[in-house]
């Protein structure tokens, strides 16, 4: 079974299980944790890696994205560094570096809560691969919160793209996130993306549900 094959049952089980609630209970969404990870331009892919280098698929994502094989260190302010962080292809129209708040703290530099793509005066950062390194004086940024849905999905939850929501997670925690924004595109599978620190946080793992709530 082929991950299109596994996403298409996910989504029509979610779909099943949301039609036989309540409007009023939410609606349910699965939720995918998102560890650190770098988007790159073709130029940096090679910068990095050696000229002519092209990313390699380590396994499909969502809307056309995959995880690749190769790995880069990252490094802040005071030379310190996290090793080991996956970049995610395909290549990109800029280069960006996502993080947790936790990883910030590691790396000594202030990275803003933004949206994808959204990196004027995000923090500075320098990524280093096995055949160089680049310095970015701005890049670097804590993915906020977010749910990606489809157009289908959307119209059965009553949304639109750029919608914020509040969502809630119904373990022993009990976490309510607000300020969750609504992603929508075909290409997308519905599913919630948190970073790691609010996965630990509120008792998440991949795979878990929350509800969107009114």
């Amino acid at each position: 079974m082929d991950q299109n094959q596994v996403e298409e049952i996910t989504r029509l089980v979610f779909e099943a299980i949301n039609q036989s609630e309540e409007r009023d209970n939410g609606f349910l969404v699965p939720v995918g944790v998102s560890a650190r990870h770098v988007h790159l331009t073709q130029e940096h892919v090679e910068a990095l890696f050696g000229k002519g280098y092209q990313l390699t698929k380590k396994k499909d994502l969502m809307g056309g994205q995959f995880a690749s094989n190769e790995q880069v260190t990252i490094v802040g302010l005071k030379l310190r560094a996290i090793e080991n962080v996956r970049i995610l292809g395909p290549v990109r129209s800029k280069t960006q570096v996502e993080i947790s708040a936790t990883d910030a703290r590691t790396l000594g530099i202030k990275a803003p809560i933004r949206q994808s793509g959204d990196l004027k005066g995000s923090a500075p950062i320098a990524i280093v691969g096995p055949k160089g390194a680049l310095y970015l004086q701005e890049g670097a940024i804590v993915a906020m919160r977010h749910i990606h849905m489809t157009p289908a999905d959307a119209e059965a939850a009553g949304l639109k793209n750029g919608d914020i929501v509040s969502v809630k997670a119904d373990n022993e925690r009990g976490t309510i996130f607000n300020h969750v924004v609504i992603r929508v595109d075909p290409s997308f599978s519905l599913e919630m993306h948190i970073d790691t620190d609010e996965a630990n946080a509120a008792g998440i793992k991949q795979g878990d549900t929350v509800r969107i709530i009114r």
